[in-house]
């Protein structure tokens, strides 16, 4: 059960997402194959700070979960743990995570990554957050880093295909978290939450989320044009984008929101296929 209790505290779902892209990021290069260990032990280190950032996002949260029926269950809010030991926990996993990293990456990729982790820890989740109704797209610049922060990793230098990637996920936020948003109007509106569905209304948000997933779309296909990526890329892209634009599209007669989690399950579906057709798409130019 406390075990259970840490792990939840992590938001495991969010971290494997984060892992995932970061692993991504890494294997776009080929200086991760002259060295995997070293790269693999780099990411767990990022694991370890990105857990201790969501750690600390609960903490900072721990009074306003209690009131959401989508967070009353989190370890803080339900009293599973205490205080005291959740930020033990978070200052382990912290210095754990820094350790590896500055060992087995470089200086770049821990700057990179501490300021994904301050961003989203303090600056989203203490004012972004309850001050403006574009707290998720700008707060989502921390949860963009990581493809960067894989190549970095391994390469100790910045280049284009990443930084598109980074972009790609900055986009794609939006629409992935606004229908949730729309689904639990009612519970940010009583936490005092400004989400976009509040501030603005729900017409102007399905219309931005349109926006973003056609600007989503724009962004996801320049790798192709720049000779980054091939057609399997190419061809993947605009099917998962095509669909996306589609449910946006439909989600605006959508009087009574019913597309609303439909819409936010497949946006997470979205992103696990993307990266996976461009690690794909990666494999098969050195056997086309």
């Amino acid at each position: 059960m406390l075990v259970r209790s840490f792990l939840e505290l992590c938001k495991p779902k969010i971290v494997f997402l984060l892992t995932v892209t970061a692993l991504v990021g890494m294997l776009l290069s080929i200086n991760f194959y002259s060295n995997i260990a070293a790269g693999l032990y780099s990411l767990l280190g990022f694991t370890f700070l990105a857990a201790s950032s969501a750690s600390l996002n609960q903490i900072f949260d721990r009074e306003t979960d209690k009131n959401m029926k989508r967070t009353r269950g989190r370890p803080l809010a339900k009293g599973n743990l205490t205080l005291t030991s959740a930020l033990i926990f978070t200052s382990t996993l912290m210095f754990l995570g820094s350790s590896l990293m500055l060992y087995y990456s470089n200086i770049l990729t821990f700057l990179i990554t501490t300021f994904g982790f301050v961003f989203y820890s303090l600056i989203y989740t203490i004012y972004l957050k309850w001050n403006t109704p574009q707290n998720i797209v700008i707060g989502g610049l921390s949860g963009a880093l990581p493809p960067l922060i894989g190549w970095t990793a391994v390469t100790n230098e910045i280049s284009l295909l990443p930084l598109i990637l980074v972009l790609v996920i900055f986009l794609w936020t939006p629409p992935h978290f606004w229908p949730l948003a729309i689904d639990r109007m009612e519970e940010y509106k009583k936490e005092g939450v400004p989400m976009m569905p509040i501030a603005k209304g729900v017409s102007r948000t399905k219309k931005e989320m349109l926006m973003y997933a056609l600007l989503l779309t724009g962004a996801s296909i320049t790798p192709f044009l720049y000779g980054l990526t091939g057609y399997f890329y190419l061809i993947s892209t605009v099917a998962l984008n095509g669909y996306f634009i589609y449910l946006c599209i439909i989600y605006l007669n959508d009087r009574k929101n019913q597309l609303s989690m439909k819409i936010f399950n497949f946006s997470v579906t979205y992103m696990f296929l993307f990266f996976l057709a461009t690690y794909l798409d990666f494999l098969l130019s050195f056997y086309v």
